[in-house]
């Protein structure tokens, strides 16, 4: 099939635009709330709003894929980003509400350089979603976001192997923030893989 622009496609953009700039906000709300925690500024319901706003424009986005009698890519394929982008908020989400969860007391300085790479990841990922209208072949944001994950999984790695290195830490502690690291690692899984899917539409469309 030969795709070319509907007379929704521009609404189209604007909603996974806004899907992505959704994900930066959720990024930059965790962020802070770990870094204030205990005593955050943002409580877990500003979390719970910003992910539930995400599933929105997800539902607005394919209100208008079905609107189309054609669409600017491959409508699986931008449903399968739509997906990607919105995982983005869930797994923040989750990471988050561990935290009063497991009744942390004080979140770790592994966690934040994680929030903050994930902050960084998910600019990357929406200026990329901002500008996606025209792109063809490649985006230096793809590369950027595989880098930042790239040092993710190092920090995360560094983090789970403290945790078994002190005897004296309460095992329960342990798994607690075995668990958060995990949640964050997730999220930072997320952002990759929605610039992958973007990488594939690029690529399908050079």
């Amino acid at each position: 099939m030969r795709f070319g622009l509907g007379t929704g496609s521009g609404e189209m953009y604007d909603l996974i635009a806004a899907a992505g700039q959704n994900a930066l906000e959720t990024a930059r709300a965790v962020e802070r709330r770990f870094r204030e925690y205990p005593a955050s500024s943002v409580p877990q319901e500003r979390i719970e709003e910003l992910e539930h706003e995400g599933d929105a424009l997800v539902a607005g986005i394919l209100r208008t894929i079905d609107a189309q009698f054609v669409t600017p890519y491959d409508r699986d394929d931008i449903v399968a980003l739509a997906f990607a982008v919105d995982e983005i908020p869930d797994k923040l989400e989750n990471a988050s509400e561990l935290l009063g969860l497991y009744g942390v007391e004080q979140p770790t300085k592994q966690s934040f350089e994680l929030c903050a790479l994930i902050v960084r990841a998910t600019e990357e990922l929406a200026r990329l979603l901002n500008r996606l209208k025209g792109l063809r072949g490649s985006a230096e944001e793809i590369i950027a976001i595989k880098a930042i994950e790239d040092q993710a999984d190092e920090v995360a790695r560094a983090a789970r192997a403290g945790l078994f290195k002190d005897d004296r830490i309460d095992p329960t502690i342990v798994i607690r923030w075995k668990d958060i690291y995990e949640a964050l690692e997730d999220a930072m899984d997320a952002c990759e893989t929605a610039a992958h899917r973007v990488g594939n539409i690029l690529v399908k469309n050079a």
